[in-house]
């Protein structure tokens, strides 16, 4: 008979680790420290009689066992998951607004990273600009947001700093003694605010050819051609080229993302976690 047990939080821990490849990142999406994550990981391994994990200094990567454990490991949490939504009365609902310069081509993985966190948390994610998400949750309209630092507000915590670039098309050329041609999202979009102003202070005469309502409009109208956008490296469109230093263009600061939040309960707060550490990951690559 099998008389050994194992630890949920331990199991927890080893697939947040596999999931993020990082012991750091998955401490970040359990609320605790790089030491737990690996004092769980050495319980679940002494209670296994087996290495699950082959750590380097830069990965960590699944041993011959761990590989072989990692699907019974899914199948029992969902399973520990579902046993305990049996009893819930009530689905609560988490309301996240994310900015749409901050969401981004990784919104389907940290929506799944979230589900993963609380497979029967029912998550409501709103879309928009950082400026309008912001005025949403200083109403309470959502619980939390992901937003670029805003001009004039001090809250939230810094997860995550992103580089900017000029992108354009690959056969797109600036004729000469033209004002440059500027691909942009509508006012008050904070990335647009920061463009403009370090073009003016430069000295660099623009215009605006194409104003967007979202970052995936700009993006298109850069590969058609219409002119040249500020954009996360994250975000470019397919074969789009960072021009700024051909155009002698002045250098874009790195823009910190920010959570603000206001939920307080242990499973939003996990869940605000877990989406917080995959968006890091998304950010480091």
């Amino acid at each position: 008979m099998i008389t050994r047990t194992l630890d949920i939080d331990s199991v927890r821990a080893f697939l947040h680790i596999v999931e993020l490849g990082s012991f750091t990142r998955a401490a970040e999406a359990m609320s605790t420290t790089q030491g737990a994550i690996s004092l769980r990981l050495k319980r679940l391994e002494d209670r296994l009689d087996c290495r699950l994990i082959e750590r380097t200094p830069r990965s960590v990567q699944l041993s011959a066992r761990g590989a072989a454990f990692l699907e019974r490991a899914r199948e029992l949490m969902e399973t520990h998951d579902r046993a305990l939504a049996a009893f819930a009365t009530t689905r609560q609902r988490l309301t996240i607004g994310i900015s749409d310069h901050v969401a981004g081509p990784e919104l389907p993985a940290l929506i799944a990273r979230m589900n993963a966190q609380d497979p029967h948390l029912l998550i409501d994610i709103r879309i928009g600009s950082s400026g309008d998400l912001l005025q949403s949750f200083d109403r309470r309209e959502l619980d939390a947001a992901l937003a670029r630092l805003h001009v004039g507000r001090g809250d939230g915590e810094v997860i995550a700093e992103e580089k900017f670039g000029w992108f354009a098309s690959p056969g797109w050329q600036h004729r000469a003694g033209e004002p440059l041609p500027i691909a942009t999202m509508p006012e008050p979009c904070g990335v647009r605010t920061m463009a403009s102003r370090i073009l003016d202070e430069a000295g660099v005469a623009w215009t605006e050819t194409f104003v967007g309502g979202g970052v995936s409009a700009v993006s298109a109208a850069v590969v058609a051609g219409l002119g040249i956008a500020a954009l996360s490296p994250r975000m470019l469109p397919l074969g789009a080229v960072d021009v700024g230093p051909r155009l002698g263009l002045p250098d874009l600061p790195r823009l910190p993302v920010l959570l603000h939040s206001r939920v307080t309960d242990d499973r939003s707060r996990e869940a605000l976690a877990a989406l917080s550490a995959a968006f890091r990951s998304a950010v480091r690559g």
